[in-house]
């Protein structure tokens, strides 16, 4: 996780790894070696995690909370690839830690998160060791690959209308409200603002949104939903 300063206290007894129950199944001697080797690591939110051109030092898997992992482009845009949530590992980790290559994303803590650091060596040791263990982490590899391809189709294929509307409906609560700015759906769509804040007009023309400094509301679900479905 970078060279941050958090907050870790030893994992006792591994508690933690009842939340994943792939690494239940691990010989004894292996759950005796995350035991005492993995960490439990607190992070506000906002915490930067890790960033371009760090070295992976440390396998996460999060218990509580999320992380975004977002790249920016040289222009200057930014765009989320995923987040980890709790019962799940972060992929760039793992590939930085397979490849022994730098992280060439950033990780930030989007609220506040508990997780489990394994170190790089213990990570390795168990890669080479436990067949139980490989699956764990390729599995969750693999399944988490297809969520980025599904961000590269949308950004490249989808109407940024419909993936705004999208978006929009998932992120807004049950009285309509989001905790959001432009700039971060734009990032969130791999978009620019200023192309975010121009559909948000539109959408607040035709009344579906409301819109004020510093606000975003949903006023008309359906119709944001039946654009969504449009061909």
């Amino acid at each position: 996780m970078g060279g941050q300063a958090v907050q870790e206290a030893a994992a006792s007894g591994a508690s933690w790894l009842s939340r994943f129950p792939e690494l239940m199944v691990l010989s004894q001697d292996d759950r005796d070696l995350l035991g005492e080797r993995a960490a439990v690591v607190n992070l506000p939110a906002g915490q930067t995690i890790f960033a371009p051109g760090h070295p992976a030092e440390q396998f996460l898997l999060v218990l509580e909370g999320t992380v975004r992992v977002q790249q920016s482009a040289a222009s200057g845009r930014d765009i989320v690839l995923y987040r980890v949530s709790s019962g799940e590992s972060c992929i760039l980790t793992t590939a930085c830690l397979l490849s022994q290559d730098s992280y060439y994303a950033e990780g930030l803590t989007e609220t506040p998160v508990t997780a489990v650091a394994v170190p790089r060596a213990a990570f390795d040791a168990l890669m080479a060791r436990s067949s139980q263990f490989r699956q764990f982490v390729f599995s969750n590899y693999a399944q988490r690959i297809t969520d980025l391809l599904h961000v590269v189709e949308e950004v490249a294929f989808e109407r940024i209308d419909k993936r705004l509307a999208q978006r929009l409906l998932e992120r807004a609560g049950d009285d309509g409200e989001l905790s959001t700015t432009h700039q971060d759906l734009a990032s969130e769509l791999g978009s620019a603002r200023e192309v975010v804040s121009r559909h948000l007009k539109e959408f607040q023309r035709r009344g579906w949104l409301d819109l004020s400094r510093g606000r975003i509301a949903v006023v008309d679900r359906d119709s944001l939903a039946g654009l969504v479905a449009a061909d």
